[in-house]
């Protein structure tokens, strides 16, 4: 199993991949790449996705030509028109304005299709890990309210069943109440019984400590060099180099300041889970494939407009995104727990 930081760099670069071009080839590349690797994953046993990502693609991608068509009056191959006085409608509706939406929604399938692989690979333990140790009492939080949630489903549908085992069907909104009174006494049972396991295992114990001064004007600092930066960035074009660095400046405060608030929270880890070479080949790809995202942005740049022509295809760049594949190519990690209790019985 990956470092859950490792999905996340993943994650995050196949984002950056697919917001970077329009090219259809490249989309359909990059979607094919999270449809092997969420495959994979479902292989070792992760958790399936509620919606999969051919059903957002038949749901966003119609809606987005459409939706893009009907608004976007631009582009040389007219299908028809719309009445002059219709608002925001109105107008010539293009083959190519149509295509861009589409365009869009296939983005929109990439990215929701490689967030799903990362949520299914993910345990919620190693998601809460990633929250920073300054925010870890609202880590806690957040921990408790998703393992909430499969536990309140679990007992909607043993509640369910028990019911139309004693003969109770539903008809109406009455008829929920013999379901929702036992899902919410289950429930606060629940929440009652792991107060009384915090408290036993004293959490909040200690007094809260209020957070220094200097930290706050730290933190205030960085957010107003961020946002006035941000404005110089949009409305200032002179100033663009500066607005940039004040952009990284404000940035850096504050990650600073949160990094240093942090340090100063207890950690313990009851296992600590070892750096492996599978996430090192896994970082190298991601690596690879951000670098020539980021360098040869004129070689992923495609618009249909003003008329629709094929698309460019650089065997390099397509052979650069196959980086994003590492994850799917590594063995099974059940092959992998094989491995390292051989090596304890051996030791």
């Amino acid at each position: 199993m990956l470092d859950a930081r490792v999905w996340f760099l993943w994650a995050v670069t196949t984002l950056v991949t697919a917001s970077s071009t329009r090219s259809p080839l490249y989309i359909v590349v990059l979607l094919l790449i999270t449809t092997v690797v969420g495959a994979a994953r479902e292989a070792e046993g992760s958790r399936r996705a509620p919606l999969s990502p051919l059903r957002f693609a038949t749901i966003a991608v119609p809606l987005s030509a459409l939706f893009n068509g009907l608004t976007v009056h631009f582009g040389d191959t007219v299908l028809f028109h719309l009445p002059d006085w219709l608002p925001l409608l109105g107008g010539a509706v293009t083959l190519e304005a149509l295509a861009f939406g589409a365009l869009n929604g296939l983005t929109l399938t990439v990215i929701f299709s490689a967030f799903s692989v990362f949520n299914q690979a993910t345990p919620v333990r190693d998601l809460i890990k990633l929250t920073p140790r300054a925010f870890h009492e609202g880590g806690v939080v957040l921990s408790i309210a998703l393992t909430f949630i499969p536990q309140t489903t679990r007992s909607l549908q043993r509640i369910r069943e028990a019911q139309a085992v004693r003969g109770h069907r539903i008809r109406g909104i009455r008829d929920w109440l013999p379901i929702v009174v036992p899902l919410l006494v289950s429930g606060l049972e629940r929440a009652m019984g792991l107060a009384e396991a915090m408290v036993a295992r004293g959490y909040g114990a200690v007094s809260g400590e209020e957070q220094p001064l200097r930290t706050q004007g730290l933190l205030v600092a960085g957010l107003l060099t961020l946002v006035a930066g941000w404005l110089a960035y949009l409305f200032r074009a002179a100033w663009r180099v500066p607005a940039m660095g004040a952009i990284a400046l404000g940035a850096a405060i504050i990650g600073v300041t949160m990094w240093q608030t942090g340090r100063a929270v207890r950690h313990t880890v009851y296992r600590a889970r070892e750096w492996t070479v599978g996430d090192t080949l896994v970082v190298l790809g991601c690596v690879v494939t951000l670098a020539v995202t980021l360098t040869h942005r004129d070689a992923f740049y495609y618009s249909p407009y003003p008329r629709l022509t094929l698309p460019p295809f650089h065997p390099l760049i397509g052979l650069a995104l196959l980086g994003l594949l590492m994850p799917a190519m590594l063995p099974p990690a059940k092959k992998e727990a094989k491995r390292e209790r051989s090596r304890e019985e051996n030791t």
